[in-house]
């Protein structure tokens, strides 16, 4: 079977032929060197060929196509081949048909190439002759000119190495979805998907003496369900049907775009590339541009819900662009968790990198909602007097009463856990760690403008825990001891609970309007209630509060402002008060409780201070500033 490389003048068949024929190791046949010199005149006037021109010239180049059939060899032939009459004639008493191989591109690229090439006979203003008489193949592999010849060579033998492979193996089935990367994360989700009859096609790499036969040990454990491994790329990527949908889960970074260039030139138009890891958001802007560009698709899908979740179902949010999506929803919404109407915790979040913006400010979330825990645990724990178990019983009691969410769900089982018949948690080192999303929500709410105080607090609280040695000695030199909270216990627990549940509307509303504020400034058209309805299941932060929020958002406008909301914050907020200022008093660190409490007294005072900041401004920098008995488009200085 000899190869057919067409396309209209200016696609570079011809480049692409002679670099094919030589990566084969076959004779190359430039169809233009056959015409007759009457239509290489006529063409080179403007004029374009007629049916009765070609006819000669598609008879000898058949007569070469037979010969060289006959002889047992292949070649490449580069042929415009515009009409499916061309094309037959080439094929006339072929015994084989030929692989044709169609290269196309914009008429703006095409006219630009045709007019910077020199000594060919073939004008620019053929171009639109040819483009109106093309019949554009169906039966052929279509590559798109964006590429390189080269990565166009590479394209097409993995193309028809993988139709080979096909159908040498044409008893096997070809997986409908491939995981890179065999982490916890990945077998996790590839066994979710296994597990419900999805064949998929798994991936590590091999670094001899630290990672070998992962993907085949993987495998090898789980015989009843149907995975395929592979550690070398190529195979991988021609065990997978298309459009392809391939999931990386690998380090957020660098590993990300080594994967990616690894996987370009294996790749064909309409191709699916997700990244599953916790990217930064512009990172996955980036990559999505760059894969468009290359006619691929490209995701950015967060992920929540850790290894339990990635197996028995996560919330996922995938952006990127809408067509990717489309192709893969289907696969997608089986391997998500279910909310309590039985739909997918999955949907579309927008372009570019909204589902890792999405994911970014769930992790900031987290962060607060962690930290809020711990501050309610310390308070009771070293200022009220209660043991670990006695915390575990009141915070069991919270779950029970309304405040119902995983994260106190754990909460409660690491307080019971026990060690030769100690707190587990007792032994525990207090230095708490971070992979970054945390920090990058609070980057992201300076870059947009939006306060995130809660959430920025929890990012530096565990930066101040990490510096133990200072803290240990910092404890020497001040000699602060924690207090006893002054007041009746059990009114004083029932404080800290209302203080708790009002941290936690105030996290969730500033981690919202961050996603508001960046649906605005980046044109994703986010919708916030959908966004929080996934979230309600198989993630970190789901809870009842959450399945509240997914009803509460469809109303429009800032959260803390919704009736139900209001009246909720200012049954709690005396309480609130009280808890941190008497924390405080017994010298009780609380970033995130008292942090949330400065957001709301601030977000509800009609007249703050920033008038003085905004006289100081312009007094020493002459910033000008605008006035109250005055249009607000209009600004003053003052000579101070």
């Amino acid at each position: 079977m000899s190869y057919l490389v067409m396309g209209v003048s200016g696609s570079g068949k011809s480049t692409v032929g002679y670099l094919l024929a030589q990566q084969l190791h076959l004779h190359f046949i430039d169809a233009d060197d056959y015409h007759l010199p009457a239509s290489v005149q006529k063409m080179s006037k403007g004029i374009p060929l007629t049916d009765d021109d070609r006819k000669d010239w598609l008879l000898r180049l058949n007569q070469l196509l037979r010969e060289a059939e006959k002889a047992g060899q292949e070649l490449v032939m580069a042929c415009s081949a515009l009409k499916e009459q061309y094309r037959q004639a080439l094929q006339q008493d072929l015994a084989s048909p030929l692989k044709v191989i169609y290269l196309h591109g914009e008429r703006e690229v095409l006219q630009e190439r045709i007019g910077n090439r020199a000594g060919h006979f073939m004008p620019r203003i053929l171009l639109e002759s040819q483009l109106e008489t093309l019949e554009v193949p169906q039966t052929a592999l279509h590559l798109h000119i964006v590429h390189s010849p080269a990565l166009l060579v590479q394209q097409i033998i993995n193309h028809y190495h993988v139709m080979a492979a096909t159908e040498e193996n044409s008893d096997k089935t070809l997986a409908q979805f491939g995981v890179i990367g065999m982490g916890v994360m990945g077998k996790s989700l590839a066994l979710n998907l296994a597990g419900k009859g999805v064949p998929v096609a798994v991936y590590n790499r091999t670094v001899a003496g630290v990672e070998e036969r992962v993907a085949e040990d993987f495998v090898q454990a789980h015989p009843d369900q149907p995975l395929q491994p592979f550690s070398k790329m190529e195979a991988f990527v021609q065990s997978l049907e298309r459009p392809r949908r391939i999931l990386v889960m690998v380090k957020a970074g660098g590993a990300v775009d080594a994967v990616l260039k690894e996987l370009r030139p294996l790749l064909q138009e309409g191709d699916l590339v997700m990244d599953g890891g916790n990217s930064h958001y512009l990172d996955t802007r980036r990559r999505t541009q760059e894969m468009k560009s290359l006619h691929l698709h490209f995701l950015g899908v967060g992920i929540s819900g850790g290894e339990e979740g990635a197996l028995k179902g996560p919330s996922l949010m995938p952006g990127g662009e809408r067509a990717g999506y489309d192709s893969v929803a289907h696969l997608l919404e089986r391997l998500a968790a279910k909310d309590r109407k039985g739909n997918a915790c999955c949907a579309y979040i927008g372009p570019e990198g909204a589902g890792h913006f999405v994911k970014m400010v769930h992790n900031g979330i987290e962060y607060a909602e962690m930290q809020a825990l711990a501050e309610a645990y310390q308070l009771m724990r070293f200022h009220l007097g209660f043991s670990p178990s006695a915390v575990a019983e009141e915070f069991q009691n919270w779950q029970n009463s309304g405040l119902d969410s995983y994260l106190l769900e754990i909460t409660v089982a690491i307080l019971q856990k026990q060690e030769d018949g100690e707190p587990l948690l007792d032994k525990i080192l207090d230095a708490a760690e971070q992979k970054g999303t945390g920090g990058w929500s609070t980057t992201a709410a300076l870059e947009v403008g939006a306060s995130l105080d809660p959430i920025a607090a929890a990012v530096m609280a565990r930066y101040l825990s990490a510096q133990k040695a200072q803290r240990v000695q910092a404890a020497k030199v001040y000699a602060v001891e924690p207090e006893q909270l002054v007041g009746v216990p059990l009114l004083l627990v029932q404080q800290v609970k209302s203080a708790y549940e009002a941290v936690r509307l105030v996290n969730h509303a500033v981690g919202f309007e961050l996603m508001r504020r960046a649906s605005e400034e980046y044109h994703w058209q986010l919708d916030l209630s959908s966004i929080a309805r996934i979230w309600t299941n198989g993630c970190i932060i789901r809870s009842l509060l959450m399945e509240e929020l997914a009803d509460v958002l469809k109303t429009e406008g800032p959260l803390l402002q919704q009736a139900r909301v209001v009246e909720k914050m200012t049954t709690l907020l005396p309480s609130w008060k009280d808890v941190v200022a008497s924390g405080l008093k017994a010298n009780a660190a609380l970033p995130v409780f008292s942090s949330a409490l400065n957001y709301v007294l601030g977000y509800v005072s009609q007249q703050s201070p920033a008038n003085l900041i905004q006289a100081q401004r312009d007094y020493f920098g002459a910033h000008t500033f605008r006035r109250v008995d005055q249009p607000l488009d209009q600004y003053f200085h003052v000579a101070w």
